[in-house]
């Protein structure tokens, strides 16, 4: 019998394919399931965590400059290494690569690499190259520390934990649908200019995003360890929904209290989309999303950046979305589907 991918969607496609895997060395501490896996090192422990990008589905190279394909390549797997509370320390570098880029493309691709391993201090240590046929593929692998005492799995959300997110949500996937927009208007003419005046916020959000390495500091500093924490790449919705699936607990996410940038608002009403919707599907905002206990509400609302948009209930009320009026919808898990594509 033939099952296709589309029926299973991503995370249905993990489970099935990981779900019978036992860790059989007593190094390995945690395996597949969370932002990385974590092995034991002796004093400390060693976080490892891997990204796949794929020329037309993870990126256009039509409007994405190769300098900042390389900084967002490296900078999610920082941010995955964050998300677990650690620190990043090294990354791989393993590169698919069709003939009709040239040596100076892929310099300019590791520029954008070095960078972003100058700006969070991380150290280039290996990789791979090989011929393509079709595109450009990108797979990073990065290593982190940690103490054990430290570090933040998803599934550690209790009842009456508080959501709280970094930042604003949205951003990046109104940049990539402005990207988009033009590309089509575009259409191979010349002397085309795009419109990109006052837009500016989003198309950074998209093209060079940073890992939220001052919130996890800032934690620190006020010594609050949080109870479950990811990133968010897939979107809230999607996120969020790990942390509760893994924690056994439902959720209450509240619209009004969703951080949504002016210039995201406005190019959601241009595209005739809900702020709502963007902020709870977008994705690739690399945000933290991380839940505290009720106790620490008192610190944690005056932290600068850091909003609360829900908290944690039992499993049996399940996980939902809160309108403006009231009104109570299921939230659903979103991430790609095997037609997902740029196009």
């Amino acid at each position: 019998m033939r099952t296709e991918i589309a029926t299973l969607g991503e995370f249905g496609l993990i489970n099935r394919l990981t779900k019978d895997i036992k860790l059989t060395q007593p190094t390995s501490i945690k395996g597949v399931g969370d932002d990385a896996a974590i092995i034991d090192s002796g004093d400390k422990r060693t976080l490892v965590a891997t990204d796949l990008l794929l020329e037309g589905i993870h990126f256009d190279l039509t409007y994405f400059p190769l300098k900042h394909l390389g900084y967002k390549a490296a900078v999610i797997n920082f941010s995955d290494i964050y998300a677990m509370n650690g620190t990043p320390q090294q990354i791989t570098v393993s590169l698919g690569i069709s003939k009709r880029f040239s040596v100076e493309d892929i310099e300019e691709f590791y520029d954008g690499v070095k960078l972003a391993c100058q700006v969070y201090n991380v150290d280039i240590v290996g990789g791979d190259t090989a011929s393509s046929l079709t595109g450009f593929t990108i797979s990073i692998t990065c290593i982190g520390i940690a103490s054990d005492d430290a570090i933040v799995y998803r599934n550690g959300a209790k009842d009456t934990d508080l959501i709280c997110v970094s930042g604003d949500l949205g951003a990046a996937y109104m940049g990539l649908q402005l990207l988009e927009r033009e590309k089509a208007v575009f259409s191979g003419q010349e002397n085309f200019t795009p419109d990109f005046a006052g837009k500016e916020y989003i198309l950074e959000r998209q093209l060079k995003p940073e890992a939220r390495k001052d919130i996890v500091e800032e934690l620190g500093k006020l010594a609050i360890v949080p109870t479950a924490m990811i990133d968010i790449s897939d979107g809230l919705s999607s996120d969020l929904l790990h942390i509760c699936s893994q924690s056994n607990v439902g959720c209450r996410v509240f619209e009004e209290r969703l951080p949504i940038d002016y210039q995201t608002a406005m190019m959601a009403e241009s595209f005739n989309l809900s702020v709502a919707t963007v902020a709870l599907n977008g994705g690739d905002d690399y945000e933290m999303l991380f839940t505290v206990p009720l106790s620490v509400y008192e610190q944690i609302k005056v932290v600068p950046g850091i909003h609360i948009i829900g908290h944690i209930n039992d499993a049996s009320l399940e996980s939902k979305f809160v309108t403006r009026d009231g009104h109570e919808m299921e939230l659903e898990a979103q991430g790609w589907k095997v037609t997902d594509s740029l196009d």
